[in-house]
């Protein structure tokens, strides 16, 4: 839901800077501010409901997704080659194909609903894009929490290893 907030938000500001013409029969400042807003409301809705979710699973000692976005994109790589050899078995195979034909579809010329109706025409794309980006965010995420908790532990910074305690 925060992708799609900020999607929708971006939507509405692209209107209100590019477009001259109503959009539906309505004024383009409308249409812009209105997407703004209700992608603004959609956002702060998704962090509501994320932190939320988050929450939960550490109540019920669920695995969370860990690291921050540029480290998510950089363990990607590891994430798929260790798919593809088998040696990460966490995430089903079947993931990776759905992946592969949410791409197809994101550059295919056929869409659901064409791209020529206003507002309504990318709607079938970005929820493809969202889903796209958190499922493979969330698996990233996951990636590298199993990584981090398989390296050796070693003792904080400043501190040396004892044997005896």
């Amino acid at each position: 839901m925060v992708y799609f907030g900020g999607l929708l938000g971006l939507i509405g500001l692209l209107t209100l800077l590019f477009r001259d013409g109503d959009v539906v029969g309505l004024p383009a400042v409308a249409v812009g501010i209105g997407l703004l807003l209700i992608g603004a409301g959609v956002g702060a809705l998704g962090v509501v409901r994320r932190r939320g979710a988050r929450r939960r699973k550490i109540a019920n000692g669920e695995p969370v997704p860990v690291g921050n976005v540029i480290e998510r994109a950089k363990a990607l790589p590891r994430l798929l080659r260790d798919v593809r050899q088998g040696t990460y078995a966490d995430l089903p195979k079947s993931r990776t194909f759905l992946w592969l034909l949410a791409m197809v579809y994101l550059v295919s010329p056929i869409d659901i609903l064409p791209d020529l109706l206003p507002v309504i025409g990318v709607t079938d794309d970005a929820g493809v894009a969202v889903w796209l980006l958190t499922s493979v965010s969330t698996a990233a995420g996951l990636y590298l929490r199993k990584e981090r908790e398989q390296l050796p532990r070693r003792p904080p910074s400043g501190r040396r290893a004892t044997d005896g305690g």
